[in-house]
């Protein structure tokens, strides 16, 4: 009986320690899961940013090109030229 009562013991405290254990990852799981929401939203903002930057440098472009640097010559007269079309194809519904 003595060996019995021993090996029921034996067993509550495994049993107990295996519960904390459990205890101990679901805690461990839960703010692992944050983290990843939290890094998820950091990722979102930083996606965001990075298409804004991305407009604004197409924006300077763009305007680096009107004001005709030496770098974009070619870019700033095909850009012109363009402009050049659309005034004429508005003049023209203009005239009509």
């Amino acid at each position: 009986m003595n060996g019995l009562s021993e090996i029921v013991d034996s067993l509550e405290n495994k049993l107990q320690k295996l519960v904390q254990k459990t205890e101990k990852l679901e805690r461990q799981n839960q703010e692992l899961a944050n983290e990843i929401t939290r890094s998820s939203s950091v990722i979102s903002g930083q996606a965001q940013e990075i298409a804004s930057l991305q407009k604004q440098i197409e924006s300077l472009k763009t305007a680096n090109s009107l004001l005709g640097s030496d770098e974009n010559k070619r870019d700033t007269k095909l850009k012109i030229n363009s402009l050049i079309r659309e005034i004429d194809y508005c003049i023209a519904q203009l005239s009509d």
